[in-house]
C-alpha cells in the first residue's frame, strides 16, 4: 500500500507515526467484515477513516451513508436507522424504509454512536449479531446485510461504567479499534497543515499564500487546537483572510513573524474546573477524602488554573527551542509541501525572490525570543501587564518574573 496515495486520494496531511499507524490499520481492517469503532476527538477526520475502509473493502460498489446519531431526534431514530410502516405514530402517512434497509449491501457510518438512546443500542447489537431487524409498527422480521463502522469522540469505556452504553454492544465494537491522534500530538504536521490550508484558500480567493517564520512556527505549534484539525482549518483561512493581499505578478504570498502571528491565535474562555467524583467506591459525603465544600471549590479551582498556566508556559518555551518542523519533499506532492523560502526583511515576498539565495537570520535564543514577545504585547496593551499576561496564556505573576529588564524599572 502506497501510504502517500492513499493520503493524497483521501485529502489526509500528515507524517506522523501514530496518523500513519492508524491509516495502515484501516487497510487491514477494510477487506474483511468486521464492524469497526474509530475514536478520536471532535475534528481529526473520522469519517474519512470509514470512507477508506469502504472503498478498500469488497463494499466498494454498494451505498455508503453518513448517520450523525448526534443529530437525530430521540423520538425518531429507530424510525431513522430501522424504518416505520405506515400509520406507525402520528404522522407517518406512508411505510419508509430505514438507513439499514437503504444500506443493504454496503456500509453504515454511524457517527457519535454513543449519543444513541440505549433501546436503539440494543436493536442495533440485534443487527450486528444476526442481522435482523423490524421496522417501527411492524411484527414483519427484516433482514439486512450492512456493515457498521462507529465513530465516537468520548470514552466508551466510561460511558459504560456511567450507565450510558450498553456493555455488551461495545464489547461487540471495541474488538476492532483505530485511534486518530489528536493535532496537538502531530506537533510536526501542524504547519504542514497550515500550508495547505492557506494555499487552498489562497487559490479560491485569489489572495496571498500565508508563510511563517521559525519563531512563528513554533508558536502556533506549541498550541494546543482542541478543535483539532478542522479548528486549525478554520484558523488559517480567518488568518489569510485577514492579513493576506490579492495576488499580483510580483507579490505572492506574505510573511509573518512570531509577534505578528500573535494577535490572531486562539484564546480560549474559561478554564477547566476540578469535577467531584461520583463513581462507585466514592467516599460519603463530608467524610475524609470526600467531595470538597462549595468554601474551598474557589480556591482549588485557582490552583488548579496556575498549574495548568504554568505548564502551558513551560511546555511552550520547551517547544520554541526545537528547530523547526522539517518536511520532506516527494515529486508527487503539491507546492505547499515542498520547502519554503524566506526572506530577512518585511513582510511581502516578491515572486522574484525565490532567485535570491536564502540570506541567514541571526538565531535569538529561547530567553530573548520569550522577551521580545512580553515587549510586544506590554506595548500593545499600554503597558498593562494584565492584558499583556491573558493575551500571552500565562499568569500575571509569571509575566512580572520575565519581565525584561526595562520594564522591571516602571
Amino acid at each position: 500500500m502506497d501510504l502517500q496515495a492513499l493520503k493524497n486520494k483521501y485529502d489526509i496531511i500528515g507524517n506522523d507515526p501514530a496518523l500513519n499507524q492508524a491509516l495502515e490499520t484501516a487497510v487491514k481492517f477494510a477487506p474483511t467484515d468486521l464492524s469497526v469503532v474509530i475514536l478520536g476527538e471532535s475534528g481529526v477526520g473520522k469519517e474519512n477513516f470509514a470512507r477508506i475502509i469502504h472503498q478498500y473493502s469488497g463494499r466498494r460498489n454498494n451505498n455508503f451513508f453518513v448517520v450523525n446519531c448526534g443529530a437525530l431526534a430521540k423520538e425518531l431514530v429507530n424510525s431513522e436507522l430501522f424504518g416505520h410502516v405506515k400509520g406507525s405514530f402520528t404522522g407517518s402517512t406512508e411505510t419508509r424504509k430505514g438507513y439499514f434497509e437503504d444500506a443493504n449491501g454496503g456500509t453504515l457510518f454511524l457517527d457519535e454512536i454513543a449519543e444513541l438512546p440505549l433501546e436503539s443500542q440494543a436493536l442495533l447489537l440485534r443487527v450486528l449479531q444476526s442481522g435482523e431487524y423490524r421496522k417501527v409498527g411492524s411484527n414483519k422480521i427484516e433482514h439486512t446485510d450492512v456493515r457498521i463502522v462507529a465513530a465516537t469522540n468520548i470514552n466508551l469505556y466510561e460511558a459504560v461504567r456511567r450507565g450510558k452504553f450498553r456493555e455488551d454492544l461495545y464489547f461487540r465494537l471495541s474488538a476492532a479499534q483505530i485511534r486518530i491522534p489528536a493535532l496537538r500530538d502531530r506537533q510536526d504536521d501542524i504547519y504542514l497543515l497550515f500550508r495547505k490550508f492557506t494555499s487552498d484558500f489562497s487559490e479560491t480567493s485569489g489572495m496571498c499564500k500565508i508563510s511563517l517564520r521559525p519563531d512563528a512556527i513554533r508558536l502556533l505549534s506549541s498550541y494546543r487546537w482542541p478543535g483539532n484539525v478542522r479548528q486549525l482549518m478554520g484558523f488559517t483561512q480567518a488568518l489569510t483572510a485577514q492579513v493576506s493581499q490579492k495576488v499580483t505578478p510580483s507579490r505572492q504570498r506574505i510573511e509573518l513573524s512570531a509577534a505578528e502571528l500573535m494577535p490572531f491565535m486562539p484564546v480560549e474562555e474559561g478554564t477547566p474546573i476540578p469535577v467531584v467524583f461520583e463513581g462507585p467506591g466514592a467516599p460519603p459525603p463530608g467524610g475524609p477524602g470526600g467531595p470538597m465544600s462549595m468554601d474551598l471549590q474557589p480556591i482549588v479551582k485557582a490552583i488548579f488554573d496556575l498549574n495548568q498556566r504554568i505548564d502551558e508556559l513551560e511546555a511552550r518555551v520547551d517547544r520554541r527551542s526545537l528547530p523547526a518542523p522539517s518536511v520532506s519533499v516527494r515529486e508527487q506532492e503539491a507546492e505547499w509541501q515542498g520547502p519554503e523560502f524566506a526572506t530577512p526583511s518585511g513582510r511581502v515576498v516578491e515572486s522574484d525572490a525565490e532567485e535570491q539565495p536564502q540570506q541567514e537570520q541571526p538565531t535569538l535564543s529561547v530567553k530573548e525570543q520569550e522577551a521580545e514577545l512580553i515587549r510586544k504585547a506590554l506595548q500593545k496593551h499600554g503597558g498593562n501587564r494584565k492584558l499583556a499576561a491573558e493575551e500571552l496564556g500565562m499568569s500575571e505573576r509569571t509575566l512580572y518574573r520575565k519581565l525584561p529588564p526595562e520594564y522591571r524599572k516602571k
